[in-house]
């Protein structure tokens, strides 16, 4: 049991708090006073006391504990013999870090209350490291549950109170590695309203679009069809008109007040009908498809539906009494925000947001209802997309696991393998999985059997995309020695000697290096012409489409004395992109400090816009940038979701400088806004700045959690100030070419002021 102050000896107690707040060098200083009548063996009491009990006074516990990746593993098992844990630290001092730690884990939780742990007492570990850290007991049985706590130490050795007790479960069996992840799981919505059309017939609107079904519970009240008005009669449930057949019409989209029965491309819609048998809830599902990735058989069939139509019903139909059930991967609505004075921002951010929560329905990264089938390039704007709305780990993961054993056909997807392999570690600070994968991502990701003696790819024979629809290539002209698939192998190249480095495989880093360096060059030689400035398509073509010049762009391989030609064609032809693309476009204007023109993107109301998505009548984020741009478009892709991670990584400008966010870069695009405020969950705590720019300063809130830093970029918008404080201390700030910035700040809350 946890010992509270009352439950200690007064004499004990007082010399635990003097010994505790000011160390040893005061123990002496109370016993020549003679304030505590004890002898020398007190101390070692002391130091037994602190290490091996635990208080429920100490400093603030650990928090947003992890197991496997997980915040919630007593909903599902793990596979892994020696999981991993991690926690937040918490602290209310500025610039803390932990300095140590202990963990317990039991087969019980009275053990762990009583400190009595029967698996594992790691003791006193020195490291600073909160994330990521493998189990050390006896051995783990299947089949099993065990709970855990840890504690830490802070920069001042300071102790803080037990965490909470957290459960894990072992699956049928374990193994050296092995990904965990969730069950999907269902929530019920309530309508925003319920319309009466007409007699027996109601129109319900659910606000948005979910995968799903409904519940429909009968009122007591019945209404009498077939009189000239309204009739209400109570009624009781052996009194129900028995035999009745109401028609149920679910659907995504509204054509003249009620359900489109012929919507567009693959725009949903159902019919099935429901005969009152006497039963007082009725569960009702749209045939919906089992093509793709299966769904658990409890949730039965499910489809996307914002609206239900039912046509015959005898009873009145109200908020109250029928519900969408939304079956979805579990999410926290509150782990990320987003606030500024542009209303269409913030629109735009609300539906992206909830775009990654909705498409989670086959509990892996899909790419909407038409297939529900996994695609590298959907999957990895997901991912990108779901580290910046919420603290969830191992369905990204999973979903990059379980594409590197089933590739899909466009060459340039199975270079987003790689892609998603470095997210994957950079923003957990683990790589179990660059172990596991590497000579996968190595041998059959990288595409280097291909390269010719200059370094470039020539994937003559392969299915290089470009981008999707076809419609959206901006003329792209297709060559064995293609622009855009060596612009992705440069950057893979790049990626994998940081993956080579990480594992410890330093040869082949270097050789990565080597190859990226001659790429580099290669391409220039190659694919770069001197008379427009731009780059071609390919090897043997003049054209310059829009993709051959955006994609170096994003990724690095525009040289300062050729940037400004690229980026004036890339402004000038807009979005001249798919949904797809746009991730790199606005990726491309901001590195290269283009964020005005990014910000016009995000925010237009053009037809190639998010504005017209929603305008459309979507809920969640589409397939293509309307059905002009695609006749097969879905009304779920999240794909189509590029905000919900460009937002938080480049408007707030929040991101990983070193994996697991144990260094973090805040770098602000706020482009023409005067405020804003957001916040992100990392996997070490959550992350906040905020803006308030007015006529002759402009102050910015950062929360930073303890055991992380974060190197401040000032934005543009504060170059013409000079004067910059640092809570309220005068700084000068560091330079890195125009860049100006503040390095490192520590964790808590810090004010920076430019005027």
């Amino acid at each position: 049991m946890t010992l509270s102050k009352s439950s200690l000896p007064g004499w004990i107690m007082a010399y635990i708090l003097i010994f505790h707040r000011n160390g040893i060098k005061m123990h002496s200083k109370c016993l020549k006073n003679n304030v505590i009548p004890v002898c020398s063996a007190s101390l070692l009491l002391c130091f037994i006391f602190f290490m091996f009990t635990g208080t429920a006074w100490g400093g603030p516990a650990p928090s947003g504990l992890l197991c496997e990746l997980l915040a919630q593993p007593e909903i599902t098992t793990i596979g892994d013999a020696t999981p991993e844990f991690g926690w937040i630290v918490n602290s209310e001092i500025n610039d803390n870090m932990q300095t140590a730690y202990q963990i317990m884990v039991a087969t019980s939780s009275a053990l762990l209350e009583q400190n009595n742990p029967d698996k594992w007492n790691s003791g006193k570990i020195a490291g600073v490291n909160s994330q990521n850290i493998s189990y050390g007991g006896f051995a783990l049985s299947v089949n099993q549950s065990y709970f855990w706590k840890v504690r830490i130490w802070d920069k001042l050795d300071e102790i803080s109170s037990w965490s909470a007790i957290q459960e894990i479960k072992t699956g049928s069996s374990l193994s050296g590695y092995n990904t965990a992840r969730y069950k999907q799981l269902s929530s019920e919505v309530s309508p925003v309203s319920v319309t009466q059309i007409e007699e027996g017939r109601f129109l319900i609107d659910f606000g948005k679009d979910a995968f799903g079904y409904i519940l429909w519970n009968l009122p007591q009240v019945i209404l009498r069809m077939g009189t000239a008005d309204t009739t209400l009669i109570e009624m009781s449930a052996p009194e129900q008109p028995q035999g009745t057949v109401v028609e149920i019409h679910f659907g995504e989209k509204l054509e003249n007040g009620v359900v489109d029965r012929s919507p567009d491309g693959t725009i949903r819609y159902y019919q099935t009908t429901v005969t009152l048998d006497g039963s007082m809830e009725y569960e009702i599902h749209p045939p919906g498809t089992t093509t793709g990735i299966s769904i658990p058989p409890e949730f039965g069939r499910i489809a996307p539906f914002r609206y239900v139509e039912m046509v015959n019903c005898p009873y009145i139909v109200s908020t109250a009494n029928v519900r969408q059930v939304s079956i979805h991967y579990p999410f926290n609505d509150n782990a990320a925000s987003f606030q500024c004075d542009n209303q269409t921002l913030n629109d735009v951010w609300e539906f992206c947001k909830y775009s990654i929560k909705s498409t989670s329905f086959c509990a892996i990264y899909v790419d909407g209802d038409r297939e529900r089938k996994p695609y590298e390039a959907d999957a990895y704007i997901n991912q990108l997309g779901h580290y910046s709305v919420d603290r969830e780990f191992g369905l990204g993961r999973y979903s990059y696991e379980y594409l590197l054993s089933h590739p899909t056909w466009p060459t340039e997807w199975k270079q987003h393998s790689i892609m998603m392999a470095w997210a994957d570690y950079l923003y957990t600070g683990n790589s179990e999985a660059l172990t596991e994968n590497y000579y996968t991502l190595k041998n059959d990701k990288l595409l280097q059997q291909y390269a010719r003696e200059d370094g470039l790819l020539n994937t003559d024979g392969l299915s290089d995309i470009v981008d999707w629809p076809s419609g959206e290539r901006d003329g792209f002209v297709f060559e064995p020695v293609n622009t855009v698939v060596n612009a992705f192998y440069y950057h893979t190249l790049n990626l994998m000697k940081q993956i080579a480095e990480v594992i410890g495989a330093t040869g082949d880093a270097q050789q990565f290096a080597l190859d990226a360096a001659q790429v580099y060059q290669s391409f220039q030689s190659v694919l770069f012409n001197n008379q427009t400035g731009l780059y071609v398509d390919g090897e043997g073509t003049t054209h310059s489409a829009f993709h051959a010049n955006m994609f170096p762009l994003a990724f690095g391989l525009v040289p300062e004395d050729k940037k400004q030609t690229v980026v004036n064609f890339v402004i000038s032809k807009g979005m001249a992109c798919s949904v797809y693309g746009s991730q790199y476009l606005l990726e491309g204007l901001y590195l290269a400090g283009e964020e005005d023109a990014a910000f016009a993107l995000i925010t237009s109301d053009s037809t190639r816009s998010w504005v017209n998505m929603m305008r459309e009548g979507s809920t969640i984020s589409m397939e293509a940038w309307g059905i002009a741009y695609k006749p097969n478009l879905d009304w779920n892709h999240v794909w189509g979701a590029v905000p919900a991670n460009i937002i938080p990584r480049f408007i707030a400008g929040i991101r990983p400088l070193t994996a697991g966010f144990n260094k973090a870069i805040i770098h602000p695009h706020p482009a023409t806004l005067n405020q804003f405020q957001a916040v992100i969950s990392s996997i070490r705590g959550t992350i906040s700045v905020s803006m308030d720019k007015q006529t002759n300063n402009c102050t910015f809130q950062l929360m930073i959690p303890a055991n992380t830093t974060v190197k401040f970029v000032l934005p543009k918008n504060c170059d013409s100030y000079n004067y910059i404080t640092l809570d309220g201390i005068p700084i000068t700030p560091q330079t890195d070419g125009s860049l100006r910035f503040i390095d490192p700040i520590g964790s808590g809350n810090h004010v920076v002021v430019c005027q």
